[in-house]
């Protein structure tokens, strides 16, 4: 009979807000080419001359602001959503992070150490992005023995479990009068949907290709981000005229997904919406870029440019749906990596 593991893999954090562990997160975490995919020794010059000897302070002052006395609060949330996961299964659950601990490895090689023949790997990222789900699909696969079999969870961006969840952990922040709803999610660099597009014909080369089907959408994160979105208006009841979608967190100067999050919620006033809700489908544990980057910076731009209330609808966290959509995730039958 085989024997299963389950692996959660998240995004990771700095080990502390110290300028010192938010530099080594940030080294390990660009060094990767599926997410700074410059060439090698461009992605050198720029990590160690442009990145690293000034973005790491700023950075860990923002994780000052969110990190908790249990720690970095996506990696506490991540480590809950393990245990009640491991509730609702008889089937070993593990966790670990691309970037910064527990690793990949290190957890793999716990798990492998305990006489496990295949491992379901579930990453939490809904949407499928090189920088994102694929990196952390390869990761698993460069480390895992290969005496062991493993499946993966492919992207869940419109599984009607996954949208009920979002749904209903969304509700008591949308009982709430708001004028617009704004679907946020984590920007990416415009080159990485075409890289991810093996026709290299369909995305970005039209102006409404996330509209038209295309087999390019298996691995294009816009047509995905927009598959979430309308079903989630859909079950939630969410007039036409009272949503609109947007990318955060760019970096760096070339063209990046639009419309910009940051943008976007400064024109709001001056467009008459003065009482704005945000939601960040792409992020399912809240993090420095709900928390810090929307929760904080995004209020006090959208209140300084005219708006009188704004509400940050939280991430899936530990809703109960969401654990009962991952138990699910976890009996259906996965594709097998080789």
């Amino acid at each position: 009979m085989s024997r299963q593991a389950i692996l959660l893999v998240n995004l990771g954090s700095p080990d502390s807000p110290s300028v010192t562990d938010v530099r080594r997160y940030l080294r390990e975490f660009l060094s990767d080419p599926r997410v700074l995919d410059s060439p090698w020794l461009i992605r050198q010059f720029v990590l160690n001359f442009c990145i690293l000897p000034s973005r790491p302070k700023s950075s860990a002052e923002a994780y000052e602001k969110i990190w908790t006395r249990e720690g970095s609060p996506l990696v506490v949330m991540s480590q809950r959503v393990r245990l009640l996961l491991q509730q609702k299964t008889d089937v070993p659950v593990e966790l670990a992070m691309r970037y910064g601990k527990p690793s990949i490895a290190d957890v793999l090689q716990q798990i492998t150490q305990r006489g496990v023949d295949e491992i379901l790997l579930l990453p939490l990222y809904p949407h499928y992005a090189m920088s994102s789900y694929e990196t952390v699909v390869e990761r698993v696969r460069e480390v895992l023995p290969s005496t062991i079999r493993l499946k993966v969870l492919p992207p869940f961006y419109n599984d009607p479990d996954y949208i009920r969840a979002l749904v209903a952990a969304s509700e008591e922040s949308l009982r709430k009068d708001y004028d617009h709803l704004l679907f946020s999610f984590h920007g990416l660099p415009e080159r990485h949907l075409r890289l991810a597009d093996r026709s290299k014909s369909h995305c970005l080369v039209k102006e409404d290709c996330c509209a038209v089907p295309h087999a390019a959408h298996a691995t294009c994160y816009r047509a995905q981000a927009f598959a979430t979105v309308r079903e989630f208006v859909k079950l939630a009841n969410i007039p036409p005229e009272k949503y609109s979608i947007s990318f955060q967190s760019r970096l760096g100067r070339d063209p990046w997904l639009k419309p910009y999050t940051d943008v976007e919620i400064e024109s709001f006033p001056s467009r008459g919406i003065r009482r704005l809700a945000v939601i960040s489908p792409a992020f399912v544990a809240d993090c420095l870029e709900t928390l810090e980057e929307l929760g904080m910076r995004g209020r006090e731009s959208f209140m300084h440019a005219g708006g009188t209330e704004y509400t940050l609808v939280p991430c899936l966290n530990d809703h109960p749906l969401w654990i009962e959509a991952l138990a699910k995730f976890a009996k259906r039958p996965q594709s097998t990596i080789s």
